[in-house]
């Protein structure tokens, strides 16, 4: 795109001083996102390199919830539903999944997003400045009503989720204020776990794979230790996937202090440190699955596995800050295929055991 002040000059002209300056000046500001299309979308999605200049206040808040964040935990309660081995396919079950997902996805996760870049304003503010609190685009008190509405509305399904599937204890609503806690001290000071690149880090991949999981298991089936602890393992591919989202920000970590891996390790050593988290996990979940018998769904996790290998060395190891988004698209639709291939492995090594 030309410069549009361009035209207010000859080609003959020569800078002054004031113009030099000024083009230095322009040289060292942060780029401002185009808007285009794509950037459009990307705004709502609350993805990287979204555009300025939103003025709905709803389309605010949607970007400030990261539609793009709900998947991961969309799919957490499929997987749990899998596992859980009592979910049939009934109007009034689908529609159950559904409040499920509702809980982990929009409500509990924009609540996660919402609390997060309230606390992130500072850092956001030098690398993504464009973000609805930044940039002015919505006021501090507007973004504390978000976060309240959307707790209260995730704790109340959970409660209705709890009395319809009949529980004596409220596990279903234990997990949502339990997650929400969680979520609370991995944004917040004192304790602000987001600091620290392995605590962090491992609670938002725990948030990610096992809580969700939790609630959809714990839906359709009974939430045994097994399962708890298989999917807190499961988590440590998760605090991989975690790390990816830490290269793009790692100027800023380093300026206020947070110790990233990227920041921790350099750029290299943590790119291999996320791979080897991601893969190495994965093997242990399908060994795991071996030793139970599930030797199909074992293999068909091990192919999934191979694919992202090949596109963590064709796109992130040679360069994880450039091509993060395009890793993730690329790699992550395996990851979380092999989650499913596991929850079926679980439900069907489930409902072998009871008959």
């Amino acid at each position: 795109m030309s410069d549009p002040t361009s035209s207010q000059f000859s080609a003959e002209s020569t800078p002054t001083p004031e113009s030099a300056l000024d083009d230095a000046a322009l040289k060292a500001a942060p780029a401002v996102p185009t808007k285009t299309r794509s950037g459009k979308a990307r705004q709502l999605l609350g993805m990287k390199g979204a555009d300025s200049g939103e003025t709905s206040i709803w389309k605010i808040r949607l970007q400030l919830m990261k539609p793009i964040t709900w998947i991961p935990l969309i799919w957490g309660v499929l997987c749990g539903a899998a596992s859980g081995g009592g979910y049939r396919w009934s109007l009034e079950h689908v529609l159950v999944a559904a409040a499920c997902m509702l809980l982990s996805g929009p409500l509990l996760a924009g609540y996660t997003q919402t609390l997060n870049d309230f606390y992130d304003r500072d850092i956001d503010a030098i690398n993504e400045p464009y973000r609805p609190i930044p940039s002015g685009a919505i006021s501090i008190p507007q973004v504390v009503t978000q976060i309240v509405v959307l707790l209260v509305a995730g704790i109340g399904v959970a409660y209705a989720l709890d009395t319809w599937a009949g529980h004596e204890f409220p596990t279903i609503t234990v997990l949502a204020i339990g997650g929400s806690f969680l979520s609370y001290i991995y944004s917040a000071p004192p304790l602000k776990l987001k600091k620290n690149g392995w605590l962090g880090n491992y609670a938002l991949g725990a948030s990610y794979i096992a809580l969700p999981w939790w609630a959809g298991h714990a839906l359709f089936g009974d939430l045994t230790p097994t399962i708890v602890v298989l999917t807190l393992f499961y988590s440590l591919a998760g605090l991989g996937i975690a790390v990816v989202n830490d290269f793009k920000s790692v100027e800023g970590d380093r300026q206020l202090g947070l110790k990233s891996l990227p920041v921790m390790f350099g750029i290299g050593a943590a790119a291999w440190i996320c791979v080897l988290m991601i893969d190495i996990f994965q093997a242990g979940i399908a060994a795991y699955l071996m030793s139970i018998h599930q030797n199909l769904y074992a293999v068909i996790l091990i192919l999934l596995i191979i694919p992202q290998i090949m596109f963590q060395d064709m796109y992130f190891l040679r360069n994880p800050i450039e091509n993060d988004v395009k890793y993730q698209a690329s790699a992550q639709p395996f990851l979380v295929l092999g989650m499913l291939v596991t929850g079926l492995a679980l439900g069907h090594a489930a409902i072998r055991a009871i008959i």
